[in-house]
């Protein structure tokens, strides 16, 4: 079986304080976007229970084979039922390091499909919570509909947004972001603050200055090329731009079709009607 897992940008993304587990609370909206790898697999003929193969083609995978979010969906599965030998082939187009949650919706998607092919008879909800512990923003893709997300990224509610109709161009440089130098020096806005939930409420005209990722401050700050792309955008007749989840990607919303590959050449661009 053969099925396509796509990314996702945020709306948005607040940080709103650091808690007692070492993880910080934040709010974020979550939009899925069709930029996408594609997954198969394939049921290994051996007779053999809880074992697992991976390969990856196209744009390379940081990391050794076991810390793979694919081979450890498979594994947390395998703590709960006996699972037959599976082969998973993966076709890379998401690139590593760009705050897309790439990897999460490979985990996502190789959950679902081995909830399909093994005949797990898992709820979503029950497909969530497995996510859930696999990454905090790994259960969104489940669902893979709009959402306002809170707690670490994994509490879910759908949100009311519809960006059909826009131009939408993402800009990916080659510069790696770890999660850990982006929280390091992240402003934490605190309780009280108006709610992301609220200011999403206005008109996408609006959101410029009103719609922040509180990772953009210190993003910038060490990594100015990022900054760069934005200002880019907002000067090619973007309506809103803002940097994707910790970073290093860029997108911008448009009114009407626009080719900026030229201006990015060594960078990865992305550009689709939404």
């Amino acid at each position: 079986m053969i099925a396509f897992s796509n990314c996702k940008i945020n709306l948005g993304l607040h940080i709103i304080n650091k808690r007692e587990d070492g993880f910080h609370n934040l709010e974020t909206v979550f939009y899925p976007i069709p930029l996408a790898d594609s997954l198969e697999l394939i049921k290994n003929d051996s007779n053999l229970f809880n074992s697992v193969s991976f390969k990856s083609f196209g744009l390379s995978i940081d990391g050794s084979l076991e810390n793979n979010l694919i081979i450890k969906a498979y594994r947390l599965l395998a703590n709960d039922f006996k699972l037959k030998a599976v082969d998973f082939y993966l076709l890379k187009n998401i690139p590593m390091g760009a705050g897309l949650g790439g990897g999460s919706s490979n985990a996502a998607l190789a959950l679902k499909l081995l909830n399909s092919c093994l005949k797990l008879n898992l709820s979503n909800n029950q497909l969530e919570n497995y996510a859930a512990i696999l990454g905090s923003d790994c259960a969104f893709f489940i669902e893979n509909k709009p959402s306002y997300a809170t707690g670490r990224g994994e509490v879910l509610e759908p949100i009311n947004i519809d960006l059909n109709g826009y131009f939408f161009v993402l800009v990916k440089p080659n510069i790696h972001v770890s999660t850990a130098e982006a929280f390091a020096n992240v402003y934490k806005r605190g309780e009280g603050s108006i709610s992301l939930k609220e200011l999403i409420k206005n008109p996408i005209e609006k959101w410029n200055g009103l719609i922040e990722n509180d990772f953009e401050k210190s993003v910038f700050k060490h990594h100015p090329s990022i900054s760069l792309i934005k200002e880019k955008l907002y000067e090619s007749g973007a309506i809103y731009a803002s940097m994707s989840g910790s970073g290093a990607s860029v997108f911008g919303l448009f009114k009407n079709e626009i080719d900026l590959k030229g201006q990015f050449e060594n960078d990865f661009y992305f550009s689709c009607r939404l």
